[in-house]
């Protein structure tokens, strides 16, 4: 799923491309991936493209005051094209779910990998009336999300941090690969518990969370849509590397699986050097 380093880097890669372009086209081979019915797909059509804007992991294009808004889920992307092609999309023949043709031929494709279809786009006045928006919490990223916020956040919370890290409504735009990322940097377990964690380890968490997202939107600047995945796994430490060495100390890289996903992390680093148990409600190994 793409997380707020790559949904920035769309964001600037659709505002350098479709500065000074409109709208002409708007083709849906997916309906059920269109959350609204009004205003309609045709309100879009003749509007000019007057930003583009990131909401935790939502993008936004603004056309003329009406907000195209999509967020991409686990195996959504946005696949961009300097000449679309002329052909009609015929619904059901392709991973394509929706289709934006730009006024100077170019345009991009929304596509959806695998039969979960997550995959929403939403045509609305005002993006607070995307419920997925307006439930948002702080960027982590902001100017104004400060040591003394982020303390707050976790202040009296009996949840893993792990958990927290990713509950959009606490903080905007962590997933599971950052959230393993920020916590081996800080070195704490994903299973700690986020309000009795110790003042100097909050620091310490902060001071992750803020580094490795801000290294990684400044890696995924300036590539093009097609290369960020493939930049995203090249510049993990322990997301998605299980049983290859941890770069800070030598050891394995550890997994907890769960029904649909996977944690990775490692015992010397962040756990004392126990491994924790792989089930779902996993305690640290006695």
């Amino acid at each position: 799923m793409p997380e707020l380093p790559e949904v920035q880097a769309l964001v600037d890669f659709l505002g350098e491309r479709t500065a000074g372009l409109a709208v002409t086209k708007v083709e849906l081979a997916s309906i059920s991936v269109l959350k609204t019915f009004n205003p309609p797909p045709q309100a879009l059509e003749g509007a000019p493209i007057d930003g583009v804007y990131r909401h935790g992991k939502f993008l936004d294009l603004d056309c003329d005051g009406t907000h195209l808004i999509f967020h991409l889920a686990r195996a959504g992307w946005l696949r961009w094209s300097d000449q679309l092609p002329t052909t009609v999309l015929r619904p059901g023949k392709s991973p394509i779910a929706l289709r934006i043709r730009l006024s100077d031929g170019s345009g991009f494709d929304l596509t959806e990998a695998g039969t979960k279809k997550s995959l929403a786009a939403y045509i609305v006045m005002d993006p607070s009336e995307v419920p997925g928006i307006a439930r948002l919490g702080p960027d982590p990223l902001a100017v104004g999300f400060t040591v003394e916020r982020f303390r707050e956040l976790l202040d009296g919370r009996r949840t893993q941090i792990k958990g927290l890290l990713r509950d959009q409504e606490v903080i905007a735009g962590v997933g599971n690969a950052y959230s393993d990322e920020i916590l081996h940097v800080a070195k704490v377990s994903p299973f700690a518990i986020a309000g009795n964690l110790a003042p100097d380890v909050v620091d310490r968490l902060y001071a992750a969370l803020r580094e490795t997202l801000s290294s990684a939107v400044e890696a995924a600047s300036g590539k093009p849509a097609k290369e960020l995945k493939d930049a995203k796994r090249a510049g993990m430490r322990v997301h998605a590397r299980t049983g290859e060495a941890c770069p800070e100390c030598g050891d394995v890289v550890r997994e907890v699986s769960f029904a649909d996903t996977s944690l990775q992390y490692c015992a010397t680093c962040q756990t004392g050097g126990k491994p924790l148990a792989d089930r779902r409600m996993s305690k640290l190994l006695k």
